[in-house]
């Protein structure tokens, strides 16, 4: 695995590594929403990318960038759900084994997905640091190769690619463009895409009021762990990664905290206005414009949906 932080060049050769087994994923806009904040908003739709998130961009990258002597005795990683569907995805297509450590309270919807492509799971704690011990317990013993679901520069560049294509596709330059944020693969590979394909464009975080890790981390200079933990956002529990914070600090302008209220109201919105299936921390980040939007008056923004994979018999309206 590369121990360098990934280049424009590097993310380039990302994209075109992984675009035939992704999806481009459209942009949509809202005139409701746009009314709502004062804004021109412009999502990007990873809930309907390929395992309904863009989890799929970073595992791909990472399994297609090992050797076939790496890839013999599988891959292994631990995730609370869509980085767990992304690397059973990846691995299938790659032909290798899949280990996947899941929290026991992970949403069934993303138990399933996994065990459908074919991946060996193993249940732990819903804590970091037992996901931790029981993947390198598997990979001890099976010999494969691990993969991290956020602190690792393959996967960092893989989801470098969903903000590159936004900027892509929107025909107006964006003044903004916020991302949520859990262990920060998603919000670092944002930043460094804007860093290098729309230096103009600032970089924000939308992250859960029960898990506020990223923010305080943000303020104090170091990783920190949240007071508490207790959120609907499932998606964004982890704590912040030795290679995500250094770039999130470098190239992030601001981190905004947003209650489960406030991200029920804007996945609500989502369904309703936009017919998104949305799962809650895809709508963090509408839920952060929301709360600040004298902020972002009159900005174009470019908002990133990271996943869709809901359990639709526990909908939170």
């Amino acid at each position: 695995m590369s121990e360098t932080v990934p280049d424009q060049s590097t993310i380039e050769a990302a994209h075109k590594l992984i675009a035939p087994f992704v999806h481009r994923t459209p942009v949509l806009s809202s005139g409701f929403l746009n009314e709502l904040c004062g804004a021109e908003l412009y999502f990007k739709c990873e809930n309907m990318q390929k395992i309904g998130a863009f989890k799929a961009r970073g595992a791909l990258h990472a399994v297609l960038s090992l050797s076939p002597e790496q890839l013999k005795n599988g891959i292994a990683t631990h995730s609370s759900g869509n980085h767990a569907q992304a690397i059973a995805f990846a691995a299938k297509r790659v032909g290798a084994k899949a280990y996947i450590v899941m929290p026991d309270n992970s949403p069934t919807v993303k138990i399933r997905a996994v065990e459908g492509y074919g991946a060996e799971i193993t249940f732990c704690k819903n804590t970091p640091e037992e996901r931790e011990r029981t993947v390198q317990q598997i990979v001890h013993e099976t010999g494969a190769a691990f993969i991290h679901p956020f602190n690792n520069y393959e996967v960092i560049a893989g989801q470098a690619t969903v903000a590159k294509e936004l900027f892509e596709d929107v025909d107006a330059k964006l003044d903004v463009i916020i991302a949520p944020v859990g262990g920060g693969g998603l919000l670092s590979g944002t930043a460094l895409a804007a860093h290098y394909f729309s230096p103009e464009t600032k970089v924000y975080a939308g992250e859960p009021e029960g898990a506020a890790d990223a923010v305080l981390s943000f303020r104090s200079d170091k990783i920190e762990k949240a007071p508490y933990v207790k959120t609907i956002a499932d998606g964004l529990l982890t704590y912040l990664g030795d290679k995500t914070f250094p770039l999130i600090k470098q190239h992030v302008t601001d981190i905004f905290t947003v209650s489960d209220v406030e991200i029920i109201n804007a996945m609500q919105y989502l369904w309703e206005r936009m017919k998104l299936v949305v799962e809650p921390s895809g709508a963090v980040s509408l839920a952060a414009v929301i709360r600040n939007k004298e902020q972002f008056a009159g900005k174009k923004i470019g908002i990133i949906i990271s996943g869709g994979n809901v359990d639709l018999g526990k909908l939170p309206f």
